[in-house]
């Protein structure tokens, strides 16, 4: 399994609001994506749903920096 198809998988989520927002992000951002964000992405993708509901909006930040750094890059990219 490609990488872009593990991620794909991955960012498949029980809210909605993630599926999209995580596969729209995939979807324009893989190609550019260094090797370093996708390993936070993989780290990323491994918190509850109601976690990532708090970073993406807002609620919350990541204390690890390269999560954060992701969140925040994640956010700009949404439509």
């Amino acid at each position: 399994m490609s990488t872009k198809s593990r991620l794909r998988w991955r960012c498949r989520r029980g809210i909605l609001e993630l599926d999209l927002l995580l596969g729209e992000f995939l979807d324009r951002q893989i190609g550019v994506l260094t090797a370093t964000e996708c390993t936070a992405l993989e780290h990323l993708l491994e918190y509850p749903d109601q976690q990532l509901m708090a970073y993406f909006f807002g609620q919350s930040v990541p204390a690890d920096e390269e999560i954060s750094r992701l969140v925040a890059k994640i956010r700009s990219t949404a439509s």
